[in-house]
């Protein structure tokens, strides 16, 4: 069967090359705006959107489910634990998608995933009109997480083939829509709860999980119809042995992506105590998002970061920052010092977690790529879980410094991780660097 090949920058319906030709004006010295400026003409400007709006109903379905279930129910702790039930579904569920995806193309994967999570969400909110138990909606909850997409990792693996036409300059690219997507991933989980925020001062909690599952349908499909998921999949021919995705560097990156998903945790439970004991408990969410501002303008800037400096020192160098600016947490008395302290202490996350996945993607096969970046941010949603559990028991007898505590101990967990994993790190960024120079074997369009 014939097939035409697919244009990636002009977006649905136009007729690309599957290997993005380069005018030789594209060869010129690459600063951080240059070479975002290239990533959006090749990828073309309704890729971008799509991807970045077909994550937001990922990070709005967590608070969405435990706003709903708690006002529905009158309890917290039935909305906690819907609200967990769709966070751990979601980061078991997810790695087994990816590696389905990896196996048989992103694109029917994620649009199923997208019409039942879709479904899904909106089941919950029929569930909850109709005054269901708090053991119903967490099952409910449960089953949606199982099937939302983790389209933040999924786009991740899209950029080397979008790139591959870069010849020398690919590795930059590669290393700035890393840093773009870090940035995206900040910002969806700070315009997921203000959006949430938003649409429960206008209507009801129920009304932020329904957007949400229209965003979800609507861009998370377009997400997987996408010409670029085409691009994402390599197949195993017959005959080539069957790699593993698990390394050593995986599972070191992996609990340093469990460590920082404990340090949001913990961050987040601490800021709602602190602002619940002041009277304030509505405006912790925005607090909240002022981390993620600093971390935003850190995850742009950090694609200007000299090549010399390899990922295992910018992780080392980000996980020293965490702990240092962690610690006047354990100081802090008020809403007004504790906003001044996570503006700053952003600065430090997006460069330690876009290190970590682009690590994670250069250790990983190729036919394995989906499958690495889903079991890393299933490990960020799982050290979550634990970190907010943890910093939420010892609030309640010690207060907002001890939830601050397992931030600072999550903090001091990810450098003594940096600092053990260096010469592992560091020999696996030499084993890159061979690969790198061998010519790559490009499948040419049918």
């Amino acid at each position: 069967m014939l097939r035409v090949p697919v244009r990636l920058g002009g977006g649905f319906g136009a007729r690309p090359s599957a290997v993005p030709r380069h005018r030789p004006e594209d060869l010129s010295p690459v600063s951080p705006i240059a070479s975002y400026r290239q990533l959006l003409r090749l990828a073309g400007p309704v890729y971008v959107v799509i991807a970045f709006v077909g994550r937001l109903p990922l990070a709005m379905s967590q608070m969405g489910a435990l706003l709903l279930v708690s006002g529905t129910t009158g309890s917290y702790a039935a909305g906690g634990l819907a609200a967990g039930s769709l966070a751990v579904a979601n980061a078991i569920c997810s790695p087994v998608a990816a590696a389905l995806a990896d196996r048989v193309g992103q694109r029917p994967v994620v649009l199923a995933q997208s019409v039942l999570g879709g479904i899904g969400l909106l089941a919950l909110v029929w569930l909850a009109a109709r005054d269901a138990s708090g053991g119903v909606l967490a099952a409910a909850a449960g089953a949606t997480g199982a099937f939302l997409p983790q389209v933040g990792p999924l786009a991740r693996v899209r950029w080397r083939p979008i790139t591959r036409g870069a010849g020398a300059r690919q590795h930059r690219l590669v290393e700035a829509a890393f840093s773009y997507e870090g940035a995206a991933d900040e910002a969806t989980f700070v315009l997921g709860p203000a959006l949430l925020g938003l649409l429960l001062l206008l209507a009801d909690p129920g009304a932020g999980l329904v957007v949400a599952a229209v965003l979800l349908v609507c861009f998370g499909g377009a997400f997987a119809l996408h010409p670029t998921a085409r691009l994402a999949h390599t197949p195993r021919r017959e005959g080539q042995p069957r790699v593993r995705v698990m390394t050593p560097t995986l599972g070191v990156l992996m609990v340093a992506q469990g460590l920082i998903g404990a340090f949001f945790g913990s961050v987040q439970t601490g800021t709602s105590v602190l602002a619940t004991a002041e009277g304030h408990a509505g405006i912790a969410g925005l607090v909240h998002a002022v981390l993620g501002v600093g971390s935003v303008a850190a995850g742009l800037a950090i694609a200007g970061v000299p090549e010399r400096f390899g990922f295992p020192l910018r992780m080392l160098v980000a996980a020293a920052g965490l702990l240092v600016l962690s610690l006047p947490l354990l100081a802090v008395g008020s809403l007004g010092s504790l906003v001044l302290v996570v503006l700053v202490l952003g600065f430090v996350v997006a460069p330690y977690m876009i290190s970590n996945f682009t690590m994670g993607e250069r250790s990983a096969p190729p036919a394995k790529v989906g499958t690495a970046m889903t079991l890393l941010a299933a490990a960020t949603g799982l050290g979550y879980a634990v970190g907010s559990a943890l910093a939420g028991r010892l609030a309640d007898g010690h207060g907002h410094t001890a939830a601050f505590a397992v931030t600072v101990g999550a903090a001091a967990g990810a450098l003594l991780l940096s600092v053990a994993a260096q010469p592992l790190l560091r020999r696996g960024r030499t084993t890159e660097r061979a690969a790198v120079s061998q010519p790559v074997d490009v499948p040419a369009p049918v």
